[in-house]
């Protein structure tokens, strides 16, 4: 499947504004905040061309080991597109609009490194799509996420419909996506939706423990298990242990294997150096 590029479908008068998110590094992981917080980090446009455009940046580079997706302040995550914005947009532009926040989640979902989101508050409609296209997600106890489009006539459009009934199941996907119904934290992480709720005010810190397990591994294996489940589970079982197989021979002949085994044998933990 064609994944659109950044300057593919981005009109050329809109700027890649660098404020509207933040990228950090610490060590071998990566943080990327959307800095909104006065509109409960929502997404415009000038914020998706400046996160896809990190994110296009940040998947050549292999010496992270995993990616934190999170908002800016304590009330949201990301409460989904930008209403206002999309109040004064042109009818023309619209559709450009929804493939771009399409694009994004897709972008996301095609990191080859894992990918968490760290939920500090509301994940609506695009918000909680985008949570959906990570790997991982974890909750703060007070936060509250939904699929809610049909309450404003349309439906979820980046993918919302096709990654909740995967996550969760159909009928329960279809109950909250049909209903806009919003839920807590205790109730995700009951249906699976969420990994984990943190302890509370341990958002970052919980968010950051399970990266770092993540990223103490060997990060060859890491990215080939995550392709291996990723790409293997949408096909037939036969063919998905087929690709299983493809995605374990590009192990066998890395430092890292042959590192795990001396340090197995010296008694010692391992130092991956993604080789």
């Amino acid at each position: 499947m064609h994944r659109m590029s950044v300057r593919e479908d981005f009109p050329g008068d809109i700027p890649d504004e660098e404020g509207l998110c933040g990228v950090e590094r610490e060590g071998d992981l990566c943080w990327l905040t959307i800095q909104r917080e006065e509109v409960l980090n929502c997404l415009s446009f000038p914020t998706l061309l400046r996160m896809r455009t990190l994110l296009e940046e940040l998947r050549e580079d292999l010496s992270i080991r995993c990616i934190l997706f999170t908002g800016a302040g304590q009330k949201a995550f990301c409460a989904g597109a930008d209403l206002k914005e999309r109040r004064t947009m042109p009818d023309e532009r619209v559709p450009r609009f929804v493939r771009n926040i399409r694009a994004l989640m897709d972008d996301v979902e095609a990191m080859p490194q894992p990918t968490i989101a760290v939920i500090g508050g509301f994940a609506f409609g695009g918000g909680m799509e985008l949570a959906l296209s990570c790997d991982l997600r974890v909750a703060a106890p007070h936060a509250k996420l939904g699929l809610t489009e049909v309450s404003l006539a349309i439906i979820p459009g980046a993918g919302g419909t096709q990654r909740l009934p995967r996550l969760i199941g159909k009928a329960r996907a279809k109950e909250l996506i049909l209903t806009g119904r919003r839920i807590d934290a205790e109730e995700a992480e009951r249906i699976g939706l969420v990994n984990s709720i943190a302890p509370e005010g341990k958002l970052f810190e919980h968010a950051s423990e399970l990266a770092r397990a993540i990223a103490a591994n060997g990060p060859i294996a890491v990215r080939a298990a995550k392709a291996a489940i990723d790409v293997g589970c949408e096909m037939p079982k036969s063919k998905g242990l087929e690709h299983e197989a493809r995605c374990y021979e590009r192990v066998l002949g890395t430092e890292d294997r042959l590192e795990a085994l001396a340090a197995f044998t010296e008694k010692r933990k391992p130092v991956f150096q993604g080789r």
